[in-house]
């Protein structure tokens, strides 16, 4: 008889009830997010929502020079982790890391706009946390969503301390000189 429930047990965790099923289902939203990032890339999509909030990346980020990729990979970063697609946004921010870096011109220093995007990116602004509510409604949670209002606020409060501190340490600090100067 134990053999049975061992068995059980095996086939309920390779089951979609298990960690496979979980992993399987997550790893689909991932693969989903990132392949529409790509059609939005591909579409001109990420070029135009840059455009259109150019404006507030200029403040946010002022050494980074108009239509760099730079500018898409954030973008597509903050995109991702608004949705809580918190894996999907890693290989991006790794990607936006790789961009600014190229304008850095002291490669050992990160340069406030790197600073800014690493602080940014940590606090994790969070409107629609998919991934969270994904998993709460797979494991059969009654109210996937009920613990919204607390994130929102924890996500807002982060983000504003986040974007508070460093515009504070940049007024204090040198940046680095972009590369080519």
């Amino acid at each position: 008889d134990s053999g049975n429930a061992l068995a059980r047990d095996v086939f309920r965790m390779v089951g979609m009830d298990g960690a496979v099923g979980i992993a399987l289902g997550y790893i689909g939203m991932i693969a989903l997010w990132l392949g529409v990032m790509r059609v939005a890339e591909a579409a001109g999509l990420i070029s135009l929502l840059s455009r259109l909030i150019a404006p507030l990346f200029r403040y946010i980020f002022p050494s980074v020079p108009r239509n760099h990729p730079a500018s898409g990979a954030i973008l597509m970063n903050f995109a991702a982790n608004i949705m809580g697609l918190d894996n999907a946004a890693t290989p991006l921010g790794i990607k936006a890391m790789q961009e600014l870096q190229k304008l850095n011109g002291r490669k050992d220093t990160a340069s406030n706009a790197m600073c800014m995007f690493l602080s940014l990116n940590v606090s994790s602004l969070t409107l629609i946390p998919a991934s969270i509510i994904a998993l709460r409604a797979e494991q059969k949670s009654a109210t996937p969503t009920s613990f919204m209002p607390v994130m929102l606020i924890a996500t807002f409060c982060g983000t504003l301390t986040a974007f508070v501190l460093c515009k504070l340490a940049e007024r204090f600090s040198k940046d680095t000189p972009r590369a080519g100067d």
